[in-house]
Formats: structure tokens, sequence, C-alpha cells
């Protein structure tokens, strides 16, 4: 089971947010004030992150995926439009794996599908333990300090990366590292194919200065029937720098 916060009035279409790792349920307050309006909002902490102190299994998409379908079906929430963030993406992709019928449709921000074979898979496996043993090493704001300087980030201003770091600095090393070693891309099998086997819309919403995962969207539109949004201005994490644009794109996408 996982922790939540709701918002919105409970007759509304249920929407499911999903952040992704070093997050919490907070990081989607504001796009609260538009997204309430048209429907039911569950923001979910995920293992390791905010109030959901429950370690996951290696490897731990599956059981994040089933401990997050757990705690909706808890909540009397049987069917939803499910978004995840990044790491929160990945595991939307294992929801929408194993339970396609509870999804109304599914977006995905900044989301990896997963490697293609084993050796980058090892190679993934191997550059995480070295993260995770600054993770398990150093204070947290001298790890977060090291984590924003990847290239994946490279559009954050100085000033973004230094409020991202006080934000992020209430976070448990020990918690964190759990769910960073069991969820770690390494342990993700291809994901690709499971866009074709939904019946319900496909999203994927990445940033124009995000280049990496800009193009690894727009490669896997050639091969799977998912809808590609490219954002203007935006890097990695657009909800948290633009929320009321990813809002309103993302509520273009769920009410065609």
């Amino acid at each position: 089971m996982v922790r939540v916060s709701r918002f919105g009035e409970l007759h509304l279409p249920k929407l499911v947010l999903v952040h992704g790792f070093l997050g919490a349920k907070e990081d989607w307050l504001a796009c609260m004030p538009i997204l309430s309006q048209q429907f039911h909002c569950i923001c979910v902490d995920l293992p390791g992150h905010g109030q959901s102190r429950a370690q996951l299994p290696t490897p731990g998409l599956e059981a994040a995926a089933q401990a997050i379908i757990a705690t909706l079906s808890s909540l009397q929430c049987h069917q939803f439009h499910l978004v995840g963030y990044s790491l929160g993406g990945r595991i939307a992709l294992h929801i929408a794996k194993l339970f396609p019928h509870k999804l109304l449709s599914l977006t995905l921000e900044s989301a990896h599908p997963g490697l293609t074979d084993d050796k980058q898979r090892d190679e993934r496996l191997n550059a995480d333990k070295q993260w995770a043993e600054k993770l398990q090493r150093l204070p947290i704001a001298q790890f977060l300090q090291l984590w924003y300087q990847q290239g994946v980030f490279s559009d954050l201003t100085e000033d973004e990366v230094a409020k991202l770091i006080a934000k992020r600095s209430n976070n448990n090393n020990q918690a964190l590292l759990n769910c960073y070693l069991a969820t770690s891309l390494g342990h993700q099998q291809d994901c690709r194919n499971v866009i074709s086997q939904l019946k319900q819309p496909c999203h994927i919403i990445v940033g124009q200065h995000d280049q990496k995962f800009s193009k690894l969207a727009k490669q896997w539109q050639t091969e799977q029937p998912l809808n590609v949004i490219s954002v203007e201005h935006a890097g990695h994490n657009i909800h948290s720098l633009q929320p009321q644009l990813f809002s309103q794109q993302l509520l273009k996408l769920l009410n065609k």
C-alpha cells in the first residue's frame, strides 16, 4: 500500500498521477487547480518517497505497480486515467501491462520504455550501483547536487536546481536507496509493446529541450500507436516547471 492525496469531487472521472524518483505526491500540487476541476485526482507517493515507507523487492517495478493498484482498490477506484512521470512513467507501463482493464488512458511524461538487450541492462545496473553508493555515502544535499548535474537536467537554471535541492533534501537516503536499486532501468524489460496491447489512448509528453527523451519518444512512435506531444521551452520535468502548460495539454488529451 502507498500513501495518496486526493483533490476534486468524488463523482468526477478518476485521474491517478505518479511522480518520479526523488519526488512526492506534492509535486502535482501546482497542477491541481486546473486538473481537479474536471477530474478526481489521486496523487501517489511511490515506495521510499514522501509518506510511503514500504520496501520493494528487487526487481521491484511490478511490486510497485501492484502496491498502487492495491491502494486504488481500497479507495474504490477501479478505472482511471493514468499519468506517470519518469520513474513513475515506467511504473505506469507496468500497471498498464498487468492491469490493462483498469485504464481509461495512459499518459507518460519523459518516461523510458526500457532497454532492448542484456548488455545495455548490465551497463545500466553498474551505473546505478555507482549512484547508489553515492546515495548511501553522501549527505542528501550533496547527492542531489551531483544528481542534477546529469545531462537530462541541463535545461535547469542554477536557481531552479537550488530550489529542487532544497525541496528534495527532506528525503530519506535509505528509503530512496531501496527504491532506486529495485526499480533500476537495468531491471526493466522492454515495455515498448505494452502500447500495442492496449485499446485505450496512449500519449507521451516530452520537453523540446530534452533531446534524449524526445528522440526516444519519436523512435517509439514509429513502432507503436503512441501519440507524442512535444512541449516548447520545456525540459525533462514539464509538470514541475510549467504546471499550467502541462495541465492544459493534459486536459486536451483526456477530453478528446
